[in-house]
């Protein structure tokens, strides 16, 4: 963990239990398993990792699972790791 990525960790952290407490089920099993994932793309800086792991898991919580404190930490971890100089979209927002 460096200082660049210990604040999005942190709100890893604070996702990954809070998932784990959503309604038992596929949809939920999927996401854990996807936002896992990134965080270990994370923790190891891999770019390209973070940018997929982003997608499937911000595609997962508004297709699927439709939580807003999820949705809320998700936010705040994309921000952080934006501030942080990480590319978290495969393009440019409009």
């Amino acid at each position: 963990m460096s200082d660049r990525t210990a604040p999005a960790l942190a709100t890893l952290d604070a996702l990954l239990p809070h998932l784990d407490t959503l309604p038992a089920g596929q949809p939920r099993d999927r996401v854990v398993e996807e936002a896992g994932a990134l965080r270990r793309a994370v923790a190891a800086f891999h770019m390209e990792a973070i940018r997929f792991r982003m997608y499937n898991v911000e595609r997962l919580l508004q297709r699927d699972v439709q939580d807003a404190e999820s949705q809320r930490l998700f936010e705040t971890l994309r921000d952080q790791l934006e501030q942080a100089g990480f590319h978290t979209r495969s393009h440019s927002a409009p």
